[in-house]
């Protein structure tokens, strides 16, 4: 009996193990999530392997181009239910960065979170107004920002400007690296950051 083979060159090769990197990355970014839900695994490993899907998830669908138009129309021709993968895969950051957590109220280290946030909005407000509008230069410096506020633990849950902060993460995500903001994006975005930097002093005022 001849054996069946899916591709007959090398660029169908890579195009059918794409596809399946893709698959892969879905059901492991679901197992992640129902991991850390459930509390097996820990903040510390859980962290940087979802960042780590994420940013492969979005190297593998440059890859796939015109194969994957719709992500969620390719999970459901391949059954795939995997809701809080899609989830977190949309929102672009790992669960830790959208929602503070809990785990760390060591009061040594207060100050040093509290001055890793006032510098990661300094750096991106720097970052801005010196013309660096790209995705790939403004994403990890705004996601620096999201994880710093949420490690200061005496910081409200409903802290003025996060979730600003946090949609324009989420806006960032959809979009390709090399993508720049236009002139508007940028001045509601250093408009947000501005009200956000201002409304975090406020705060470390009244808690001093």
């Amino acid at each position: 009996m001849e054996e069946m083979k899916l591709y007959h060159n090398l660029a169908e090769r890579e195009r059918y193990e794409n596809l399946a990197e893709l698959y892969a990355i879905i059901v492991t970014t679901e197992q992640l999530e129902r991991a850390y839900v459930r509390d097996w695994v820990s903040q510390a490993d859980y962290t940087p392997a979802c960042s780590k899907l994420i940013a492969q998830y979005k190297s593998v669908l440059n890859l796939v181009g015109s194969d994957v138009p719709d992500v969620q129309q390719f999970m459901a021709d391949h059954k795939l239910n995997c809701p809080a993968a899609w989830k977190r895969l949309q929102i672009g950051v790992p669960l830790t960065v959208e929602h503070a957590t809990l785990s760390d109220h060591d009061p040594s280290k207060s100050a040093k979170y509290v001055a890793e946030t006032v510098q990661n909005f300094i750096t991106l407000i720097d970052s801005l107004k010196l013309n660096r509008h790209a995705v790939d230069e403004i994403h990890p410096i705004l996601s620096d920002l999201m994880q710093s506020l949420n490690n200061v633990s005496t910081l409200p849950v409903d802290f003025e400007g996060k979730a600003k902060l946090l949609e324009w993460l989420i806006n960032l995500n959809q979009m390709r690296a090399s993508d720049e903001l236009e002139p508007n994006q940028v001045r509601q975005l250093l408009f947000d950051l501005e009200n956000a930097h201002h409304a975090f002093y406020r705060f470390l005022s009244s808690s001093s």
